[in-house]
């Protein structure tokens, strides 16, 4: 298991391959999914220094809060409703550069501009979603969703 994570520089894409393989240390071998999800919020946080990362986990007809770091959050969200909700709903990740044009955007935080949402799908069912928020706009794009997704593979559930 890691213990430390090591900050990449270089662009992008250079920070997502080296945190994958951190991310993957930590969370081998640790059956418990509210520490792996933790861990993977934290080591996200510390890399890219977004404004909230965190997990909604799907608890009947509603999205719970799970680990996140940041500020405070909503703790709870209907499916189909911002974009976490909305993201569940259509079991796909979402990429709003600007959450003020979204419809129905929950604003949790006003300092919040854009965001990304990956579904955490197995056995073709939503299980949860990880939501990352910056206060930046158009900060997420295609090289955040293919290693997001690529992260969010690697959660057991």
């Amino acid at each position: 298991m890691a213990e430390d994570l090591k900050v990449a520089t270089g662009n992008k894409a250079e920070q997502y391959i080296s945190l994958i393989p951190q991310i993957t240390g930590l969370i081998d071998g640790e059956p418990d999914l509210i520490a792996n999800l933790a861990n993977i919020a934290g080591a996200l946080k510390e890399q890219f220094n977004w404004f909230w990362v965190g997990f909604y986990l799907v608890k009947q007809d509603q999205l719970v809060l799970g680990p996140f770091q940041g500020p405070i959050a909503c703790t709870r969200i209907r499916k189909g409703k911002g974009v976490c909700g909305t993201s569940w709903e259509q079991a796909q990740t979402l990429i709003v550069p600007d959450v003020e044009a979204f419809p129905g955007h929950i604003a949790c935080s006003s300092l919040s501009r854009s965001e990304i949402v990956v579904p955490i799908i197995r056995d073709g069912v939503v299980k949860g979603v990880l939501d990352v928020d910056s206060e930046h706009l158009s900060q997420f794009d295609e090289t955040d969703k293919l290693y997001l997704e690529q992260i969010v593979a690697l959660i057991s559930m």
